[in-house]
């Protein structure tokens, strides 16, 4: 009896034909319109725009050619040590002098270079294919030095050719003098293990240090030379560090990447 009440009730009720119809206000339209044209701006963005990034990664200033281990040829005891760290020397100087069985035997350099470091002593004994020195090869005084890059596996297909390279260098303040600029020269094909990161740079430790997060490819970056500094190479500051760079210079380095259009994020 209750439900035919209300249904009689409706009935009775005139529809509410002759009532206006509310629509958005002009606030909402411009809100609409301010959404639609932003999203439109963001679409072309995303096609035609480009996003720039780049790359860091551990670096260490060489010449280029790398290094060498000097082995012992012969089992004895080391009586003068005829070499000095950082002295370079042409190919077959002498480095050590050992007592053998058989006389005395003089170990020489196998190619031209700067001896980076000396694992022997006087009075030490020493067995066939010893490691006795760390030699870097460098053809003179004036090559030029270069910067080797070890960048992650995963980003090395991205960095183009001639990319531009900041180079902060751990002996110069960069507050003070800033970074050091370069640009890619090549960029190896293969990813690199400790022992050939070792056999190239002639450093163990480096080589262990390079690969604790992977396997990474080597980038070798051609330092930009400036007639205006005293390091022979330019820098984000005008003057540069007062001082010459070395081999084995610790860096870090920032490589740009090439440019991507921000769909390229999206895409598969």
């Amino acid at each position: 009896m209750q439900f035919r009440q209300q249904a009689l009730a409706k009935l009775q009720s005139p529809e509410e034909l002759d009532l206006p119809v509310r629509f958005a206000r002009p606030q909402g339209w411009l809100v609409l319109s301010v959404t639609v044209v932003a999203m439109a701006a963001a679409s072309v963005w995303a096609l035609t725009g480009s996003v720039t990034s780049t790359v860091g990664a551990p670096a260490v200033l060489t010449y280029g050619q790398g290094s060498y281990v000097l082995q012992s040829p012969v089992a004895g005891q080391v009586t003068a040590v005829l070499a000095k760290e950082g002295a370079r020397l042409p190919a077959g100087a002498p480095v050590l002098e050992v007592r053998t069985g058989d006389g005395d035997e003089v170990v020489r350099t196998l190619d031209a270079g700067r001896v980076t470091a000396l694992a022997a002593s006087t009075g030490q004994i020493i067995s066939t294919g010893a490691n006795v020195a760390a030699v870097e090869k460098v053809a003179g005084s004036g090559s030029p030095l270069y910067a080797t890059v070890y960048v992650p596996a995963e980003s090395a297909a991205g960095i183009p050719a001639h990319a531009p390279v900041d180079l902060t260098v751990q002996s110069v303040p960069s507050q003070e003098y800033g970074v050091l600029h370069g640009k890619v020269k090549s960029v190896d094909r293969s990813a690199q293990s400790a022992q050939q990161i070792a056999a190239f740079l002639g450093d163990a430790q480096l080589g262990e240090q390079f690969t604790k997060e992977g396997r990474p490819v080597a980038v070798t970056v051609e330092l930009e030379k400036s007639s205006g500094t005293e390091s022979g190479y330019a820098w984000s500051s005008a003057d540069g560090p007062p001082f010459a760079l070395t081999s084995m210079t610790l860096a870090t380095g920032s490589i740009r990447l090439a440019d991507r259009r921000p769909v390229d994020w999206l895409l598969p």
